[in-house]
Formats: structure tokens, sequence, C-alpha cells
């Protein structure tokens, strides 16, 4: 009886809470929520075990990019330390949660789209599917790019250590630093989909994304230029054109669904002040 119990925080509320007018009650929702999170938490534990058991692998594929780093640069590096008793296991454990994410993460995006789901109409019902599935490998895509590019941001950031002076790297500020960029980089990465299901919700529109687009451009730069952990122009210009390509793409698809949507109502998205083209 307890283990039905259990198993049943993990199922949520029942179909029939949902009323004819797709509504559900309050306590429905905090239900919904409750279930979700537990197995988003699920989940997670058990690539969270996974990767402490392939956690040797995953640390040298953390250190690869400041070993290649080290070689590049001159005398005056030493290999990461850690600090106090506990450094070791806080090492192990911020390693293997920070990859137990980033493979959960198409996971996890598609629950937080599945609980937003039922506020929606059927037609953004389907759209948001479609965009659930896509946010995730963007997110692994945002991630791979930073992980190739931090090579170029170690060297430029240790290169200005003074020759006279040691650099010594504490592991667990490098795996903060770590795992921030990657991070960092497969969020960026997503923008373009929040754009294109605010448009779909009819909060933005294709043509103002065509008004603002060299703002839009620039703002992309400076985010890029802000976000990224190095100063060198290499490492913000490969995070800010593919954000730039994906604007582009995700205001084809604004455009796209404005005129899908004026030809089924013609006054849809129209402003006060705009004429009705009936």
């Amino acid at each position: 009886m307890r283990i039905s119990g259990l198993l049943g925080l993990f199922k949520g509320p029942s179909p029939e809470a949902v009323g004819p007018d797709g509504r559900m009650a309050l306590s429905d929702h905090f239900r919904e929520f409750r279930a979700r999170l537990l197995r988003v938490l699920l989940v997670f534990v058990v690539a969270l075990v996974v990767a402490l058991v392939f956690r040797n692998a995953l640390l040298d594929l953390v250190v690869g990019p400041y070993e290649a780093a080290q070689a590049t640069l001159p005398e005056g590096t030493t290999n990461a330390t850690t600090r106090g008793a506990g450094g070791g296991l806080l090492l192990w454990l911020t390693l293997c949660g920070f990859a137990a994410g980033i493979v959960t993460a198409p996971y996890w995006l598609y629950q937080i789209w599945a609980f937003v789901l039922p506020g929606l109409y059927a037609q953004e019902r389907r759209m948001s599917r479609i965009f659930a599935g896509v946010a995730g490998p963007l997110f692994i895509s945002g991630v791979v790019l930073g992980y190739v590019t931090l090579q170029v941001a170690l060297e430029v950031l240790i290169g200005f250590n003074p020759d006279n002076v040691t650099n010594l790297i504490d592991f667990n500020d490098y795996l903060q630093f770590f795992t921030r960029t990657l991070f960092v980089f497969g969020l960026a990465f997503n923008i373009p989909v929040f754009v294109v299901l605010l448009n779909f919700a009819g909060v933005v529109r294709g043509a103002s994304l065509k008004a603002y687009r060299p703002w839009i451009i620039i703002g992309t730069f400076i985010f890029a230029a802000v976000a990224t952990p190095s100063a060198d122009p290499f490492t913000m210009t490969l995070m800010a054109v593919p954000m730039v390509l994906l604007f582009f793409l995700s205001e084809a698809i604004a455009r796209f669904n404005d005129r899908r949507r004026a030809r089924k109502a013609p006054n849809a998205g129209l402003g006060p002040d705009e004429l009705s083209a009936i």
C-alpha cells in the first residue's frame, strides 16, 4: 500500500481533473508540478549514479582543455589543486552533478514545457511539442561549442599572468568556471526558441523582430562579449554568430506564423491604431 502511494506521487492528477475548458484546480496544478519535479529528480539521481561510476573518464574530459592550454603557455602554470579535507568529495559531486544535469537536459526541458502545455490552445500545444524537442539538442549543441572554445578562453585568461608569477588553479574554482561557461553557451542557444514561443503566444510579432533586427544583432554580440569568460573576440564570435543565425531562423518562423494567423483571422494581432483588412 505504501509503495502504491509512493508511486502515485509520480503520476500527478488524473485526466478527469482537467475540465472541458482545459482548466484544472489549483491543487491539481500543484500535484502535477510535484509529480514532474519528482520525475526529474529521479532521472537526475540515476544519471548521477552512472556519472559517479564513470567519474575518472569525466575528470579527463573536464581537465582536457586546461591541460591543452597549459601545454601552449610558458612556464608558470601548475596542475590544478584542491583545498580542505573535503575538497576531493566536493570535486566528484560537483563534476558528476554537472554531467548528470547536461545528460538529462532534454528530459527536464521537456518536463518544463509539458507543465506549460495545458494552458495553451491546441495549435500552440502542437508547436510547443516541436520546440520542446528542439530545445534539448540546441542546449547540447551550445554545450559542445562551449567546450571546444574553452581552451582558447583559458589560454587568453592564464596568458595575462606575469612571467615571474606562478598561476595556481584551484580545481573547484576551475570546475565552476567550466560549468558556468558551458551552461551559458547551452542556454544562449535556446534564446531563439523562447522568441518563437513568445510569437506563438501572441506576445512578439515577426514585424517587430524585423524592425529591431539591427539592435538585436548588436545586443547579441554585447551579450556574447559579457557572457563569455575570456575577452578574446574569437570566443565571443563563436557564440554570437550561431545565435544570430538562430535569430534569423526564429524571425522567419515568426513571420510565417503571423501570415498564417492573418489568413485565418485578418484582425488578429492588430494594434489599436492599425487599420483592419475587413
